[in-house]
Formats: structure tokens, sequence, C-alpha cells
């Protein structure tokens, strides 16, 4: 099999699974819309163990109200449920809890309540799949230029789309920071984790917990790995802590290091189009 039946076969096997994928959200039969979705409320924080892991997030308890017998049920994330999840936490603050449908003992939390999904994720990537199988096909059918052309093209024009809601978010970032209030805070923990990779390799991942009451009186526990130096050795040390006092969860140790990075993050959205679309254009003239 030569690599054209190869990309075309590629093409074809992606396009079904995505045709799939669409006509199950269609039906409404996939995971994501057999999933769900509730609004639970942290009822108890406890406070992590210095030296202990981050796993399974900081440790909450959290009640929320069965929609099938109307009863309040009360849960905990005993840190044996997989991702680091809630990693910012205060009594009263509401969270997401999910779990299949007729399967309420599989809960899972989220940061946020969750709006209910079409599951259209996988479908969306075996599409871009199908695109990344045309691209190289166009290239070998028709010259490398193309590849230039088919990659450049279209990513610019995504790119030039959101580039105006990445400055209008850059801006609300900005307008937030600076309306932001400031109490002080203090790191409670530091949390250590160590893996090791199929080949051996050793990795460390330190966490430092940071605990800041608000000017209204919320008591908030939080995983904190920014704009903080010698996060090993960070056990104990008092910090400032700029807040939204909207949402506490929304929160710096730095200002101005946050302003610089979304800034930055503007400036590299822009630099990405203009190497994007340059390449496209060198694909056209070389045609």
């Amino acid at each position: 099999m030569g690599w054209d039946e190869f990309l075309v076969l590629w093409c074809a096997v992606w396009g079904v699974v995505a045709l799939v994928g669409f006509v199950r959200s269609l039906a409404g039969v996939t995971k994501a819309q057999r999933t769900v979705r509730l609004t639970g409320r942290i009822e108890r924080v406890r406070e992590p163990r210095h030296g202990g892991s981050r796993k399974g997030g900081i440790s909450v308890v959290v009640s929320y109200r069965d929609p099938a017998s109307g009863q309040e049920v009360t849960v905990t994330n005993d840190g044996e449920r997989g991702d680091t999840i809630i990693t910012c936490a205060w009594e009263g603050r509401e969270i997401g809890v999910s779990h299949p449908r007729g399967r309420p003992h599989a809960y899972r939390f989220s940061n946020t309540p969750q709006e209910a999904s079409r599951g259209l994720g996988w479908p969306s990537f075996a599409v871009f799949l199908v695109y990344v199988g045309l691209v190289v096909l166009a290239a070998l059918e028709w010259g490398w230029p193309w590849a230039l052309v088919g990659f450049g093209g279209p990513w610019a024009v995504s790119g030039a789309v959101h580039l105006p809601g990445a400055v209008r978010a850059k801006n609300r970032r900005i307008e937030r920071l600076a309306a932001m209030d400031t109490v002080p805070g203090r790191v409670v923990a530091v949390l250590k984790d160590v893996s090791v990779d199929d080949d051996g390799h050793t990795s460390t991942t330190i966490t430092p917990v940071v605990s800041f009451t608000t000017r209204e009186g919320t008591a908030v526990t939080a995983y904190c790995t920014s704009n903080l130096p010698d996060l090993a050795g960070a056990y104990g040390r008092d910090v400032t802590v700029h807040y939204t006092s909207a949402d506490p969860a929304d929160f710096t140790l730095d200002r101005a290091a946050d302003h610089r990075s979304k800034e930055r993050d503007v400036m590299f959205h822009v630099l990405a189009i203009v190497v994007l679309v340059a390449t496209a254009v060198v694909g056209v003239a070389m045609l």
C-alpha cells in the first residue's frame, strides 16, 4: 500500500469516526450527554498535611441534592478518585458534581458547576485528523508547497478570528487585577509527589498550599505554584495575596507578573499569526 492509499484510508476511517460521533450526539447518547451534572456545596475543608500528596486535590466534604430522591447527599473526595480536581476551597463554595446516569456512587468533582455537554470533543478531533490527512495527501500529490498553504492558511485565519477575543480577555484580566483586594496569607503546607516513569527516571512535584482570609471573612485554602520562589522551602512563609472579591479562587501573589504574562500571551498570539501567514505566502509563491 502506497502513502497516498494509506492517507485516503486514514481520512476515510477518521471521517467515519467523526460521522458516528456527530450522529451519536444528535441522538443524545454520548457519554457526556449521559452524565448527570449537579451543583454541590463545600461544607467542610480539611487543611492539607505538610509533606503529604497533592493527589486527589484539597480534601473537602460536599453536599448536594439528589434529583432522583430529592434528599440531601453528603460525599467527600477521599484522595483516591483520580486527578487533582479541587485546588481551591472554602466553606460555602459551589462546585460541580457529576456521575454517570444510574451510577451516583461513581461521582466526580469539578472546580465549578458544569453546563450540559453535547460530547463533540472526540468527533471534532477526528475531523482535525481528517484535515491533517488531506493536507499531507495534497502535499504528496501536488507538491510540498501545498503543505505550507494547507497548514499556514487555515490556522492563520483561525488565529486572526480568535485574536480580538484574546485581546478582550487580556483587557478584562488586567481590569480584574487592578480591582483586586489585598490580604495577608501564609503557606500552611508544602506537598511533595515523586513519580517514576517507564525508563526509571524520577521526577518530583512540589506544591505549596496557601491559606488566607478574605475581607468578607471567608477562609480560603488553595494550591499555589505561581509567583512563589523556592517552592520547596516555602513552608510557613508569610505572603501577600491579591484576590477577586467575587471569586477568591481568582488570586495571585504578584499582580505585575500576571499583567506581564497576559501581555506576552497576546504578543505570542500575534507572532504566531504572522508566522502562519508567512508560511502560507511562501507556499503560494512556490506553487
